[in-house]
């Protein structure tokens, strides 16, 4: 069981009279698990299965980054509650196993807290409707690979492919299942995957992320339709996913296991990362950069590139390494000054 124990917290006042009087008012420290985050309230669920709203006083830092929401859905958090309030204040982020974080879309210097204490993540993408953003996959493992949370790459919408779509699905499946990750084809219309998925989600709290309108919900609710999560067509104007989930929150799975839903992401920068995080964290570059000539080679135009030889010979996907160059360069460009900005 989860420790529970009682604060007195003393408040004085002045009567009208002029006479001090006093009152004791019993507050209860709890711990649990954030499972919802509006950005200003978070539900917290107890080991009793309890739920209370929370906010949270202060600020709270990230590696010395400020964070545009301190608190994170899967966060293990101490909050005291008022009992004549009924609602809790958050005191104590409990130290995490690991998170998922991006650049605050908003706030450029800031840090966006997705989820923590998670077990693995799963990024939804589709070949068509809408159509693929293949760099998309490798800024999002970006975010996982330096904490190594096992990432699932989820190819959803089947149903819709044409025959040059299952031609890309299995350009990329052989790409990314070469470097060690699982990927999985899946239709929520015929049910293609859907059993797969059910397995690798079993018994694990995982992250579900993705662009707007890949269709997160929807299979979702494919594994379990008594949830029955917003969903929304693709815009047949713009060709673009809509939002529908607008706060991460937690759900419990029936066969075992808890899914994060967080809402879609539109883009994905890093002022949390240095040249070398970039460098560290494809994976398939960093195995074959040990052999590279300099320790610090950013695998461009240094000479006995061990990265340079072996994407000639063909044992580096080209797709992989331009969006490395990418993402270095997009990096190196956010100067030192502007990347560990103290707000």
């Amino acid at each position: 069981m989860l420790p529970c124990c009682h604060v007195l917290s003393y408040n004085k006042a002045t009567s009208e009279q002029g006479n001090i009087h006093s009152s004791f008012k019993i507050r209860t420290i709890k711990e649990g698990i954030v499972i919802k985050s509006t950005g200003s309230w978070y539900q917290v669920r107890t080991e009793d299965n309890e739920i209370f709203n929370c906010r949270v006083r202060g600020k709270f830092k990230l590696k010395n980054f400020q964070l545009t929401n301190p608190v994170a859905v899967g966060d293990k958090v101490k909050f005291i509650v008022e009992k004549e309030e009924g609602a809790g204040l958050i005191k104590t982020i409990l130290p995490r196993q690991n998170y998922v974080v991006r650049q605050s879309p908003r706030k450029k210097h800031n840090l966006h807290l997705l989820a923590s204490n998670i077990d693995q993540a799963i990024i939804y993408m589709t070949i068509a409707q809408p159509k693929l953003k293949q760099g998309f996959i490798d800024r999002f493992l970006l975010m996982t690979e330096p904490h190594n949370i096992p990432t699932i790459i989820v190819f959803n919408k089947a149903d819709v492919y044409e025959e040059k779509d299952l031609a890309t699905y299995e350009m990329l499946k052989e790409i990314y299942e070469e470097i060690g990750y699982k990927t999985i084809l899946t239709s929520s219309v015929n049910g293609l995957g859907i059993d797969e998925l059910k397995a690798a989600l079993k018994d694990k709290t995982t992250l579900i992320s993705g662009q707007s309108g890949v269709g997160k919900s929807t299979s979702i609710n494919a594994l379990q339709p008594d949830l029955d999560l917003q969903t929304l067509e693709i815009s047949d104007y713009t060709g673009k996913g809509q939002h529908t989930t607008t706060f991460a929150e937690m759900y419990p799975l029936d066969f075992g296991g808890y899914v994060i839903d967080t809402p879609g992401i539109k883009t994905l920068s890093f002022n949390n990362l240095e040249p070398q995080d970039v460098t560290h964290n494809f994976r398939e570059l960093f195995l074959y950069s040990e052999d590279c000539k300099y320790n610090n080679c950013t695998h461009r135009n240094e000479p006995n590139c061990a990265v340079k030889n072996a994407l000639e010979e063909g044992w580096i996907s080209e797709l992989r390494y331009k969006n490395y160059l990418l993402i270095l360069g997009e990096v190196e460009d956010q100067n030192s000054w502007e990347r560990h900005r103290d707000m």
